[in-house]
């Protein structure tokens, strides 16, 4: 029996080109509201920072973005996604594997990024995926995170209009979310809603206690 991780990974491994080409367009308002994402969190690391990015997909747009000034490491569950990864932004490293799977040092990063990816995790297994983000980010260090905005968990048959390509969401309300930053010694810098068709989403920027 498919289980949701395999509905996202098989699904993103049918729709990759489909929801990322190669080659972005620049001018469009996605990217420019990446570049405005990144930028903002930017502002706040050093050059050379370590920057973790989760559910990096095939590495356009965060990953290139965030190559440009930081040492990018992504991690995705789709191995189509992860293979486009490598060959399109050759300065980031990348990793295949569940993101609630794999392991990393206590405080290794300065930064961690997860965009449109945790709205993917059953919601079972997102409060320690929480904890782990917080973990792996070093005292002072920053989340950018998008997240859900109201509560709801469902499928999609034929997603982005391709055949036989079905997909999985589930995420919590906006509140939810905030409360488990803040338990996990996160401050809150802002919170946004980001529109998207009748809905949308909740992106965060939190840092990290220096004492945490």
């Amino acid at each position: 029996m498919e289980t949701p991780k395999d509905t996202v990974r098989n699904g993103y491994d049918k729709v990759s080109f489909a929801y990322r080409e190669d080659c972005p367009d620049r001018a469009s308002e996605s990217y420019k509201q990446y570049e405005a994402w990144i930028g903002e969190l930017g502002g706040h690391l050093p050059q050379s920072s370590s920057v973790f990015d989760l559910g990096c997909g095939c590495g356009v747009r965060a990953a290139q973005l965030l190559s440009r000034r930081f040492r990018v490491t992504g991690v995705d569950i789709s191995p189509i996604q992860i293979q486009r990864a490598k060959m399109l932004t050759p300065k980031a490293d990348f990793i295949l594997g569940d993101m609630c799977e794999v392991e990393f040092k206590p405080a290794e990063f300065d930064a961690v990024v997860c965009l449109y990816a945790i709205i993917h995790v059953p919601l079972a297994e997102q409060n320690q995926l929480l904890s782990n983000l917080s973990n792996w980010l070093k005292p002072g260090g920053f989340l950018l995170l998008s997240a859900g905005y109201r509560e709801w968990t469902g499928k999609e048959s034929d997603w982005l209009g391709v055949d036989g390509a079905e997909m999985y969401w589930s995420h919590a309300d906006r509140d939810t979310y905030l409360h488990r930053l803040v338990e996990e010694g996160l401050v809150i810098h802002w919170d946004r809603f980001v529109p998207e068709g009748d809905g949308g989403h909740t992106l965060f920027l939190a840092r990290k206690a220096q004492g945490g």
